[in-house]
């Protein structure tokens, strides 16, 4: 099938077209491409939430943000004002799987709790649960790393090449399992963000993922458990970390339940701290280590 009756299915703007002319099946859609032609396309627009819509406070108690923070580094933020000043954030969500964090992420954004859109979600399994809801809402879906499954997949310069064609400013990793390529974190120097269900560095690492790693919380004894939000370089599971829950393993959990637990408070953490990332109040300090600047309170840091 030409990229051209492809394109048509999410009426895309005419420059992603051409950037992919010699691509066989980068994207996924959400209508049929043969029920739409590309001639009578309008450009594909990204949700929009008025910037009167209300914004959830950021919880001083729930981030602990206590802590007063001497020589920090260079903000992202430039010295912008983080509650009137900041433009919406374009967000690409990468997932494997169901999509449950990416779904949490893409319903605070329609409510105006985070001050940005998924613009497009990135996927290696076309028939996943998070791009089968990215297609019911209208977000293109590309397909990546090209592989046996994935014949059709984006190669790491072709994925960069979309990525800023869609003008995507953070990259947001919500159970995505494939290793993200150099050339993806040199383009977004410290853009990506990812989730794990452990307290990184523990139960982290290559072979760490869903079910595997409350198994191994379980059996290890440890008493406390949750979710890491952390940065992404060339490793699995090694970034800097940015934010931390901690839920408490009771004697006679399961593996199940614990997952259950871990997962609530991932879906609650991960929408606050994307909602941090948009407004522009992740401090670099000058060791290396970043820090969330509190929303109620400028001058204190997580």
């Amino acid at each position: 099938m030409e990229t051209q009756s492809l394109l048509s299915g999410f009426c895309a703007d005419p420059t992603i077209f051409s950037s992919f002319r010699n691509a066989k099946t980068p994207f996924l859609f959400a209508s049929s491409p043969s029920s739409v032609s590309f001639s009578q396309c309008r450009k594909w627009v990204p949700y929009t939430i008025p910037h009167s819509s209300p914004q959830r406070a950021w919880s001083k108690q729930r981030l602990n943000c206590t802590n007063r923070v001497e020589n920090v580094g260079d903000s992202i933020s430039h010295g912008k004002d983080f509650e009137n000043g900041v433009r919406r954030k374009k967000l690409a969500v990468f997932v494997s799987g169901g999509g449950s964090n990416f779904r949490s992420i893409h319903e605070a954004s329609l409510r105006g709790s985070i001050l940005g859109d998924a613009v497009v979600l990135v996927t290696n399994k076309r028939g996943c649960g998070g791009a089968e809801y990215a297609k019911d809402k209208g977000i293109p879906v590309v397909l990546f790393p090209k592989s046996k499954d994935e014949p059709d997949g984006l190669s790491p310069s072709e994925l960069v090449s979309a990525l800023r064609r869609f003008e995507v400013d953070f990259i947001i990793l919500a159970g995505y399992l494939k290793l993200i390529p150099v050339e993806l974190i040199r383009a977004y120097h410290r853009s990506i963000i990812n989730i794990h269900p452990s307290l990184l560095p523990a139960f982290g690492g290559k072979g760490y993922y869903g079910m595997k790693v409350h198994k191994a919380v379980i059996a290890s004894g440890a008493r406390y458990s949750g979710p890491t939000i952390h940065f992404v370089d060339e490793h699995y599971d090694t970034g800097r970390i940015l934010a931390q829950s901690v839920v408490p393993v009771l004697a006679n959990d399961t593996a199940e339940e614990l997952a259950a637990k871990v997962l609530q408070e991932e879906h609650r953490l991960y929408v606050e701290v994307t909602a941090a990332l948009c407004e522009e109040r992740i401090i670099w300090r000058e060791d290396g280590v970043p820090l969330i600047r509190c929303k109620e309170n400028p001058s204190h840091y997580r």
